[in-house]
């Protein structure tokens, strides 16, 4: 199961009671699995500055949530043929996505508690902002470099009219270092080499006769040689493209076509030098970007427990992983179970969200509950690619 639902519900006597309760209501029908979700004691700071951090947490919460995706996207597409292995890959501090989120517990060192809500929000949003900037300039470079390799494999293969015909031609094929003749080389389409046999010595005068020679075929056309003086040239392609014959623009040079060769070979191990550093470079900044997303998700369920349920911070906070087919039965018995919280019950369950906006609340949001509440859909985050 990959949706989990993040909610908070204010303590009773105890948060342990808040707890037993929740799980009472849940086992019947094996509704959910719940787990405590530890929420540190943050600095509360004042209403006004609740007010304004839960809006901007909503913002946060979103940019965080998709520059992770963005990682596990990228991280999918440098994996290629290995895009199976994905899953796997996406591990936040060394555990798979569901443990890291139901074992959650608090980073104290990344994001002290002695800090207020504001600078704790401004360290993730800093963090992960550097992790996107990051980001743009690896994948870019990257995906050059596979663009500049890919650009050149396919011209290593293809039709005849478009592909590199270096790894098809000789020497012994050219006519080299004479003053007065020199090669070309001809694409015929298949169904016409006949016809290029019987009349390429007549296409132009001052040809070689007897020169031409197939080299290379494929299902389309076929690659031949012809030998001719160098002034009747430009004639000759004229006259060739006439007969839908195409004159390649081609120079038998070793030292080009030995640097064409070390180019591709160069951009191969380079992809591979690359490949095992950026993988490393994304597992690890997926893994910080996940934890920062939860941590987000924490800091919004203190600040609207806090402005919900009031002062002294009173609430239990949990994951709940619903079972597939009873969701709509668990909704109802969290509607139940919490239906006293909801000072708007008056207009009818799951219709507040349209009428209730209330400053800071997020009571704006598609769904309102009269608990905190708020889904974590790590399956679209696996998913990603």
């Amino acid at each position: 199961m990959s949706e989990y639902w993040l909610i908070s519900a204010p303590g009773d006597k105890t948060c342990q009671q808040t707890w037993d309760t929740l799980n009472n209501a849940t086992k019947s029908g094996n509704l959910s699995v719940n787990y405590k979700f530890p929420i540190p004691d943050l600095k509360v700071g004042t209403l006004d500055q609740l007010v304004g951090l839960s809006d901007d947490l909503g913002k946060l919460d979103t940019f965080v949530e998709g520059v992770t995706r963005k990682v596990a996207q990228y991280l999918g597409e440098v994996l290629e043929d290995q895009r199976d292995k994905l899953h796997e890959n996406l591990m936040a501090n060394n555990s798979d996505l569901p443990t890291y989120l139901t074992r959650f517990q608090w980073d104290m060192a990344k994001y002290p508690i002695k800090q207020s809500l504001r600078n704790i929000a401004d360290i993730i949003s800093k963090q992960v902002g550097q992790i996107d900037a990051d980001l743009k300039v690896k994948s870019s470079a990257y995906n050059a470099l596979k663009g500049n390799l890919q650009n050149l494999e396919k011209k290593q293969t293809g039709s005849l009219l478009t592909r590199n015909l270096a790894d098809l031609v000789k020497r012994e094929h050219f006519i080299l270092d004479s003053e007065y003749l020199t090669t070309l080389l001809v694409i015929v389409p298949k169904s016409m080499f006949n016809d290029w046999n019987a009349n390429y010595e007549k296409i132009t005068n001052m040809i070689v006769p007897r020169s031409t020679q197939l080299i290379h075929h494929d299902n389309d056309y076929g690659l031949f040689t012809v030998t001719l003086f160098k002034k009747v040239v430009d004639e000759f392609k004229l006259h060739a493209r006439e007969r839908k014959f195409v004159v390649r623009e081609f120079s038998y040079n070793e030292a080009d076509l030995a640097a064409g060769k070390n180019e591709i070979t160069k951009l191969v191990t380079d992809k591979k030098k690359q490949f095992g550093p950026l993988v490393r470079w994304l597992k690890v900044n997926f893994s910080e970007c996940f934890c920062a997303w939860i941590h987000v998700k924490a800091l919004r369920v203190f600040v609207e427990s806090v402005l919900r349920y009031g002062l002294p911070v009173n609430f239990q906070a949990a994951v709940v992983v619903p079972a597939r087919k009873s969701m709509k039965k668990l909704r109802d018995v969290l509607q139940q179970l919490y239906a006293h919280l909801d000072h708007s019950a008056h207009q009818g369950h799951g219709q507040a969200s349209e009428n209730v906006e209330i400053a800071g609340l997020g009571f704006g949001q598609s769904e309102y509950f009269p608990y905190v509440f708020y889904k974590i859909n790590i399956d679209m985050i696996e998913k990603a690619v």
